[in-house]
């Protein structure tokens, strides 16, 4: 678990706002989370022989000897809290949430045990037109950021009944290849075969390669499905790879997954994944519900910004105020208040500490402002402030009170 200090947090802010506000402009709308579910939620919804559950889940028992987990991911909170809340009978919702997830795996670059995740969920759609806004809506988010070095992989796992048939057809293939099966895959042979593709072995590669594929099995109205979400996005002009050894990595899954990939992230390829999950409502409780959601690792984001040299807003202030003399503070303050509150956009610092005038100055430029406000017992008698460019040489000059926040305003071009 990491601490994400100010030099970087500015970056995460910039991606989280620009994420952020692309998704309500498609009307997705904001829920809020605990961090802390019921051990069980993630263990039905999940998978009981996946990573996750089996590996990688913070879970201890409350005082009341009750089980909990800290959330691994956020798709099975969305839906109980649906479930819960009444928000799903006969009514359709599309819902967004971001922060903290807990899985207690390897640390390494890119990876960590407490990491962010930015979630998109749209529940009680049926066709493949949502599916198509989901891939799209991501679309939008690199070229908004400047993203490249991204392709966009898909595939369709059909229903319940074609993975069941595919399942047979499956367990036959590594059945006769079962003495070259590692033991995590000879696990799952007879409880889960399907995660056996996604299989991160190397020495595993060359068997999964020649498995049977899922894309083959799929039933009439999956494949349909299929077809018609191509279709959408190559009308968006939106690239895209069949990878038919695409499964995801929780059993909730069905019909559509995709992922955003990139090389620019060495092993730590998949920046956003999602896909349906068309029977989860009801595995939880609920009514039968369609619905399809993504998430996306913002540690995962952030690396990949900083390789596409983007650059985040900068947050330092535009304006040092520095205040000379015994009796100038009160007016320092008042006269920084104004600012904030007639110069729109300008970012205003004021000199905390005291200080000799070099020093206060010393402290300006390493501010990265652009210029200091210079007040002293004359500059308040007068009403008028030494305005002082620090990142030119530009002569010093004096502006009155009144003019100083159009003043700042135009020469920060922020009027």
């Amino acid at each position: 678990m990491n601490d994400i200090l100010p030099d970087v947090s500015g970056t995460w802010r910039h991606l989280e706002t620009v994420v952020r506000d692309i998704v309500q402009s498609y009307g997705y709308e904001e829920i809020r989370l605990p961090l802390l579910e019921h051990t069980e939620l993630f263990r039905r919804s999940i998978g009981e022989v996946t990573d996750i559950v089996e590996k990688e889940m913070y879970t201890f028992d409350d005082r009341n000897g009750e089980s909990l987990t800290l959330r691994p991911e956020a798709t099975a909170s969305v839906v109980r809290a649906g479930i819960t809340n009444g928000m799903l009978h006969n009514q359709r919702q599309k819902l967004w949430t971001s922060g903290p997830m807990f899985r207690y795996e390897k640390p390494q670059k890119g990876r960590y045990r407490q990491f962010y995740q930015f979630d998109v969920e749209a529940l009680g759609f049926e066709g493949p037109d949502v599916d198509a806004e989901l891939i799209i809506m991501c679309a939008r988010m690199w070229q908004a950021l400047g993203l490249s070095r991204l392709t966009l992989e898909i595939n369709s796992l059909g229903t319940a009944e074609s993975r069941a048939r595919y399942r047979e057809t499956l367990v036959a293939y590594f059945s006769g290849v079962k003495s070259q099966l590692d033991e995590d895959s000879i696990r799952r042979l007879d409880q889960n075969p399907l995660r056996i593709l996604d299989s991160k072995n190397p020495e595993m590669q060359d068997i999964v390669a020649a498995a049977p594929v899922m894309i083959d099995f799929l039933d009439e109205e999956s494949a349909e499905h299929f077809q018609a979400l191509k279709a959408l996005l190559d009308a968006a002009g939106v690239a895209y790879a069949v990878n038919p050894r695409l499964v995801r990595g929780l059993d909730y899954y069905s019909r559509t997954v995709f992922e955003w990939v990139t090389d620019a992230l060495g092993s730590q390829g998949a920046v956003c994944s999602g896909g349906r999950y068309d029977g989860l409502v009801e595995k939880l409780g609920g009514r039968p519900t369609p619905a399809i959601g993504w998430a996306m690792g913002i540690e995962r984001l952030v690396a990949l910004y900083d390789a596409c040299g983007g650059e985040a807003p900068p947050t330092d202030a535009d304006v040092y105020v520095v205040a000379v003399g015994d009796n100038t503070l009160e007016a320092a303050f008042a006269l920084a208040e104004r600012l904030r509150d007639e110069a729109t956009g300008v970012r205003v610092e004021l000199n905390l500490g005291g200080g000799s005038f070099k020093s206060q100055l010393k402290r300006a430029d390493k501010s990265n402002a652009e210029y200091a406000l210079i007040l002293g017992e004359q500059e308040i008698a007068e009403g008028r402030a030494g305005l002082k460019p620090l990142r030119s040489a530009a002569e010093q000059s004096s502006v009155a009170f009144e003019e100083l926040p159009a003043t700042l305003a135009g020469l920060l071009g922020k009027a």
